[in-house]
């Protein structure tokens, strides 16, 4: 199984960049790779990376002298990704590959000719780069590559490796989760986790920050301060929410063995446009996509439940179904006078669903 490190590089100016050169090579070079792929295919040609990597070596490489003077193991893998894309593309499973604008998604993948990267504590040695040093102690780990990336103005390393499950013990046999916009999400256990609602309290600043660059010139030093800003506020927004959706499905994965959960039709939600904001400021297919691969790092089992199972309609206690408008808050059921909260009573038929599904 692999898993993914992530860390936040802590450079000088010389190493930022050589940062920028090096991504700025490998958006160069997708773009020039990718165009040629375009005018191949409309010419009636068959392109494919290994094709245009020898070109590029043998009769485009020479052109540019400035390419020199940066690791040449950033286009190796620049026409690999390429041709990974277009496998994607015709294989239907993706888009047709994009150019790629400068400064937006900046990234480059480097490798050791092979060889393991040298690392010690909080400080890993790149090629060509040399050492540089992280926030926060690196894994006791071998790799061979890294995937080095821009975010605003803070550059993040990417380490990909192998890991066997590490199933943890359980706290709790059965457990259902209804996830919402009210709150992120509520457990058969009466646990609540609140809904930072990341977007919704950043709004009023980053609209403020979008009015103050539209009235900047363009291309003038102070338009691209504000726009820094203005990327560090987003990235500020997608921190927070992506920090309280990791915490709620770690907490899932790490203490339950059977986690019941609504197989939500995300997208189809998202076409209420009244909510459609809200819904997206939850995440709610990112916290469906992190259970997925956490349930195999720490051993639980998954049941999704059908979208049209009428969880929030059923009462727990007598079976009987109503019809609850979204605005009902409190599930007071017509039959029994059970009363509970919609979203609890939700997740108690879930876990009840769920219990049909061995651990």
């Amino acid at each position: 199984m692999q898993r993914a490190f992530k860390t936040k590089l802590k450079l000088n100016n010389r190493q930022k960049t050589l940062m920028a050169q090096h991504a700025g090579y490998s958006r160069w070079l997708w773009n020039w790779a990718l165009n040629m792929w375009n005018e191949s295919y409309k010419a009636g040609l068959k392109p494919s990376a290994n094709k245009l990597k020898k070109f590029y070596a043998n009769h485009v490489k020479p052109q540019y002298p400035w390419q020199d003077t940066l690791s040449y193991r950033v286009y190796q893998f620049v026409f690999m990704h390429l041709g990974e894309a277009f496998n994607r593309f015709f294989q239907g499973r993706a888009q047709h590959p994009k150019f790629k604008k400068k400064g937006r998604n900046d990234s480059f993948t480097i490798d050791n000719c092979g060889k393991v990267m040298e690392f010690s504590g909080t400080r890993l040695k790149l090629p060509f780069i040399g050492w540089v040093s992280t926030y926060e102690p690196l894994p006791g780990i071998q790799t061979k590559r890294v995937t080095i990336s821009r975010v605003a103005d803070y550059w993040y390393i990417y380490l990909a490796y192998e890991l066997e499950p590490e199933p943890t013990v359980k706290c709790r046999e059965y457990l259902g989760v209804d996830v919402g916009v009210k709150v992120l999400a509520t457990c058969s256990d009466g646990t609540v986790f609140p809904n930072p609602r990341a977007y919704k309290q950043a709004q009023k600043k980053l609209a403020r920050l979008q009015r103050e660059l539209s009235r900047r010139t363009m291309g003038s030093a102070n338009r691209n301060k504000t726009k820094l800003k203005l990327a560090k506020a987003h990235q500020r927004v997608a921190n927070i929410r992506k920090d309280a959706i990791h915490k709620l499905t770690s907490w899932l994965c790490k203490n339950h063995a059977v986690i019941g959960l609504e197989d939500l039709n995300v997208s189809g939600l998202l076409k209420n446009h009244k909510l459609a904001g809200a819904i997206a400021d939850s995440a709610l297919y990112e916290i469906r996509r992190q259970v997925e691969y956490k349930s195999e790092w720490y051993g639980c089992s998954l049941v999704f439940v059908d979208r049209f199972y009428p969880s929030t309609k059923t009462c727990y206690s007598c079976g009987h179904v109503q019809e609850m408008p979204l605005k009902e808050r409190v599930f007071d059921c017509e039959v029994c006078g059970e009363v509970k909260d919609r979203d609890y009573n939700a997740s108690l038929n879930l876990e009840r669903f769920a219990e049909g599904y061995s651990v």
